[in-house]
C-alpha cells in the first residue's frame, strides 16, 4: 500500500493582481516542480480553488524520436510504405504507454 502524502503546508498568502494574476509561493513552486510555462488545471470545489500541475508530454521531442527512427529505417532499406511507418508509429505508442 502507498504511503499517504501529507497534503497540508504551512499556510501562505497569494494575491490576485489585476489581470488576475496570482503569484504561487516559491515552496510550493519548488515542491510541486512548477517553472515558467508550467501547465496548471484550475477547478473549482465547494468554496476552494484548486490548482494541480498537469504534465504535458514535450511532443516535438517525440516527433523528432519517430522522424530518427524512419530516417534511419529509409537509409537501411529505402523508401518505405505507409503501412511501415505506421507500424513504427504503432510501437513507438506501445513502449511510451508500457513506460506510463
Amino acid at each position: 500500500m502507498a504511503s499517504a502524502q501529507t497534503l497540508v503546508s504551512e499556510p501562505d498568502v497569494a494575491v490576485v493582481s489585476s489581470k488576475g494574476q496570482v503569484v504561487i509561493p516559491q515552496p510550493l513552486r519548488k515542491r510541486f516542480g512548477i517553472k515558467p510555462k508550467s501547465k496548471l488545471v484550475v477547478y473549482g470545489y465547494d468554496d476552494a480553488i484548486i490548482m494541480k500541475k498537469l504534465n504535458v508530454p514535450d511532443v516535438s521531442r517525440e516527433l523528432q524520436a519517430l522522424y530518427k527512427r524512419v530516417d534511419k529505417k529509409i537509409a537501411e532499406y529505402g523508401e518505405m510504405t505507409d503501412s511501415e511507418i505506421a507500424q513504427i508509429i504503432e510501437q513507438h505508442r506501445s513502449a511510451r504507454r508500457k513506460r506510463r
